[in-house]
């Protein structure tokens, strides 16, 4: 289907039209002194609405983690949230509100408006932020404690195997004791003499004559047999000891306490490579991360979270701030601050004189050159097979010549 040519008369209407609105809209903006572009407002209220939508999702999961089963309680960990996201809603208008008021009293109390409700906006946001770091950070310090724990339980194992061991050469050393003990009262005994047997013969208070045989035995003996005996008995009793010693002693395994201590620094590694806050962190410290203790992770989830939810608060208001033009109104563009010196005046008459004759000079030499042929005026074209120098010819209005528009 071929093109047609526009109705010049048609554009040339809806040219007027845009121009008259322009206009209309450049008059009012100037009267009330502002001019607000709302593309950059709406902006300003969708990162508004995704912050209150992502704040609203963040307290609904919170108090789903965090509330009784079947209680009240979840409600009414949602009851604060909300209040927050109906004061998210003010911080906009009242960027609007600084630049389009003319009096600083109310300015002022805007600005406290918005630094309360940005406020709000960085303990939303950076609940948010801690929960986005929560679940890597609860695994890592989960597995850090199941390490500490079988590090204690090994420091505990080798200390009840220290224990084993002195209690084990304790009684290994009372044993060889009463060992020695033994032999050498044995030896004692064996080199003492024998007994000595007598015989004793007399007559008694009655004149009876009495004879028998008397038997000596040395003293040390029965000394020695007892310090003997003791010592068997003592034997006895620290070979029993001796033996569960070592029957508990055996039950000490320590393999099994390196190989816990092991795998609980395995899964502990495994979860502070998955943190990336740890990574982070490990990054900003020049340290491994498993080297990363937990005041530098916490030190560094603060500058983490806080600074981006900072940024949140102030990012629409300040977009909201630079959505409204303010300009001069009327009655500020009467004088424009300008001030005339007495002494001043003569030169900028002579110098409206001059402008004046020089226009009046142009003016005439267009006209000469239109009234000789050289020049066309710029409203109308000459008609084909009219003289040179003849008055010009009425031309229908299609035919103008229309100035390209700025």
């Amino acid at each position: 289907m071929a093109r047609k040519p526009p109705d010049r008369m048609i554009a040339r209407e809806r040219r007027a039209w845009s121009d008259e609105t322009a206009a209309w809209r450049q008059g009012r903006a100037v009267e009330k002194g502002y001019r607000i572009r709302w593309g950059y407002v709406a902006i300003a209220y969708v990162v508004e609405a995704l912050v209150i939508c992502t704040s609203l999702a963040g307290a609904w999961f919170f108090a789903e983690t965090y509330a009784d089963k079947g209680d009240q309680s979840f409600w009414f960990m949602l009851l604060a949230p909300v209040v927050y996201a109906a004061i998210e809603l003010c911080r906009v208008p009242l960027g609007i509100l600084i630049r389009v008021q003319r009096d600083w009293w109310i300015k002022g109390l805007a600005i406290v408006g918005i630094v309360m409700a940005a406020g709000v906006t960085t303990k939303s946001v950076s609940q948010l932020g801690e929960m986005m770091f929560h679940p890597r950070l609860a695994e890592a310090s989960k597995t850090r404690s199941a390490l500490k724990e079988a590090e204690a339980d090994r420091a505990s194992l080798d200390t009840r195997i220290r224990q084993a061991d002195a209690r084990v050469a304790q009684y290994t050393a009372e044993s060889q004791a009463l060992e020695k003990r033994t032999q050498e009262a044995s030896a004692q005994l064996a080199g003492l003499p024998g007994q000595r047997c007598e015989r004793l013969t007399g007559t008694n208070s009655r004149g009876k004559r009495y004879s028998y045989l008397r038997c000596v035995t040395d003293p040390r003996t029965a000394t020695i047999a007892g310090s003997l005996k003791s010592a068997g008995d003592e034997r006895s009793v620290v070979a029993k000891n001796l033996a569960e010693a070592r029957a508990a002693r055996a039950e000490l395994d320590r393999g099994a306490a390196d190989r816990r201590v092991t795998e609980a620094d395995a899964k502990y590694r495994d979860a502070v490579r998955r943190s990336q806050l740890h990574s982070f962190t490990a990054m900003v410290y020049g340290v491994d991360p498993i080297d990363v203790t937990d005041q530098q992770v916490h030190a560094f989830l603060r500058i983490f979270v806080f600074a981006p939810a900072l940024c949140a608060a102030f990012a629409s208001t300040l977009l909201a701030l630079c959505a409204v033009q303010v300009r001069k109104t009327y009655t500020e563009e009467d004088d424009l601050g300008a001030a005339m010196n007495a002494e001043g005046v003569p030169i900028l008459l002579d110098q409206i004189a001059a402008s004046a004759g020089r226009l009046t000079d142009a003016q005439r030499a267009v006209r000469e050159a239109i009234a000789a042929g050289v020049a066309i005026p710029l409203d109308q074209r000459r008609p084909q097979g009219s003289p040179p120098g003849g008055p010009p010819q009425p031309v229908r209005d299609d035919d103008r010549i229309e100035r390209p528009r700025s």
